[in-house]
């Protein structure tokens, strides 16, 4: 078989074929392990300079993917996440040209201390072994995946989606590549190259040869990787983040945040699916957000508070968007008690007046999903108690939700968002792909 060749599904079942895998995987992963930072740092260089030169092969690959999406009737987020274009993979070269000259956490000591007996304790971080990774429509998260695994000297199995079978093949193909080039074992990344759905079964019930399961996708993908897993699970199942108004704040700031944090683009985790205003900035505020919101064809799912406002502004009303208009118009409706809780991925928004800060962040607490919210305030008390008290894996000040993003992070890229307590939270970059261990050193010291 040649090194960058994976095993053709049809020659074997899918418990057969996730075993060889993942002993191709463990294998790799030992010699990931002992590899240098100079020989990962040139995979990455390696993966970046080949993206690049395949952008025509890789959209090649990626377009009837995109149309069979369309044409069996797809949700658009779930399109939009799946095309390959020449801006989405320059930002995946970028990634792995990032990851690349970032400082090696592999094989540093911290915390290093004496002991009384004359012993020095500390912790040195290692790599996690071998993670699996499950996701669905995004084809660049293969080489999301798969760069950080080369940086924090993993290996990893990546099963994506049907939807995208051939992209993920295209761009698996690049990551085994550039491994043989630096001298490292092409095994270190493998795609899953079957659809079968059994696959997922087997590779989260593998702990002989899976240290990790990451899955990315929808919640019903999520729910199930985390009931039938036999080895730790890295998640977040919604994206419901909040962006608060806070009285006071800078008004001009707080629209074009607001705007950019919803509109950005709907289909991301991290975009804003509910806004929450403070009672003292609400009637100049929801006019000019509702404005903006309108006219791009945004739903305002709003509570009592928030319709009364648009009902008495007469700009709106003139606009078509006043009180007679919101049994016709489906541009600003009631929201339901569903709503406070939805992740939308579409342009639709929930919007709430709250009393202040304090019902502001209780709000959060109870409908957010733990995921990322930001406070948009020009009080520095209100915004220190906004980042203590808030919950959530990323909470934010006076900027967009958006940015809750291991790139954007300076992590050079990210494995997902977690919204777990425990090992990793929010983005995983490279730290998150990895462990401690106790090491301890000493002089002949026997304890006493």
């Amino acid at each position: 078989m040649k090194p960058h060749d994976t095993p053709d599904a049809s020659t074997a079942d899918t418990a057969a074929l996730l075993e060889q895998l993942g002993q191709r995987a463990r294998a790799a992963a030992t010699l990931m392990a002992s590899a240098g930072a100079a020989e990962r740092s040139r995979a990455l260089g390696a993966l970046a300079r080949l993206l690049r030169a395949s952008v025509a092969a890789l959209q090649a690959a990626n377009a009837p993917e995109v149309e069979r999406a369309r044409a069996v009737g797809l949700a658009a987020p779930m399109v939009d996440r799946l095309k390959l274009t020449p801006a989405i993979i320059e930002t995946c070269a970028q990634g792995c040209e990032q990851l690349a000259t970032m400082p090696d956490v592999i094989g540093e000591i911290t915390g290093l201390k004496q002991q009384p007996s004359g012993i020095r304790v500390g912790q040195m971080r290692v790599p996690i072994g071998v993670f699996g990774m499950i996701y669905e429509s995004r084809p660049n998260v293969t080489i999301e995946a798969a760069s950080l695994s080369i940086k924090s000297g993993n290996a990893c199995i990546l099963r994506g989606g049907s939807e995208a079978i051939e992209s993920n093949r295209a761009l698996a193909k690049l990551a085994r590549q550039a491994l043989a080039e630096a001298g490292l074992p092409p095994d270190a990344v493998q795609l899953v190259p079957t659809t079968d759905r059994a696959a997922v079964g087997a590779l989260v019930a593998m702990p002989r040869y899976v240290d990790l399961i990451i899955p990315r996708g929808g919640k019903g993908l999520i729910e199930r990787v985390s009931a039938e897993a036999k080895v730790p699970v890295i998640k977040h199942l919604d994206g419901n983040c909040h962006t608060y108004v806070d009285d006071p704040c800078d008004l001009e700031l707080a629209v074009k945040v607001t705007d950019n944090a919803k509109t950005q683009k709907y289909s991301p985790c991290n975009a804003t699916e509910s806004l929450l205003v403070a009672r003292g900035v609400a009637a100049k505020f929801l006019p000019r957000i509702g404005a903006v919101f309108a006219a791009k064809g945004v739903q305002m799912r709003c509570d009592a508070q928030a319709l009364a406002i648009f009902k008495e502004n007469q700009a709106l009303a003139q606009a078509g968007y006043g009180l007679d208009a919101i049994n016709t118009q489906a541009n600003i409706v009631a929201a339901q008690e569903s709503d406070w809780y939805e992740e939308y991925l579409a342009p639709i928004i929930s919007i709430k007046v709250v009393a202040g800060v304090e019902e502001a962040i209780a709000h959060i607490n109870h409908y957010s999903s733990h995921h990322t919210d930001a406070i948009l305030t020009s009080d520095h008390r209100h915004a220190q108690r906004f980042l203590r008290e808030v919950d959530s894996a990323s909470v934010m000040v006076n900027t967009s939700t958006r940015f809750a993003d291991g790139f954007e992070y300076g992590l050079g890229a990210e494995i997902g968002i977690s919204t777990d307590k425990f090992h990793a939270r929010g983005p995983v970059g490279i730290e998150g792909l990895t462990s401690l261990k106790w090491v301890v050193l000493g002089e002949g010291q026997g304890r006493a």
